[in-house]
């Protein structure tokens, strides 16, 4: 199997890839530090969050077709 770097590099520009990494990252901090799960999770979700505000739909008048 060949590493296709465009592959990468074009998945690094989806929203759905971000919200899945941090998703993940929001997940592995909680089993790090129970402690402060209230603050990990918090964190994690306002991120997605604000990726979901600013990503443009695909109905949207200024988006770009595929």
């Amino acid at each position: 199997m060949k590493f296709d770097m465009e592959y990468l590099v074009n998945r690094l520009q989806e929203p759905s890839t971000w919200r899945g990494l941090i998703l993940i990252a929001t997940v592995a901090g909680v089993k790090l530090n129970p402690e402060q799960f209230d603050a990990i999770i918090s964190i994690g979700l306002i991120i997605v969050g604000a990726i979901n505000v600013f990503k443009k739909d695909a109905k949207s008048p200024d988006a770009k077709p595929l």
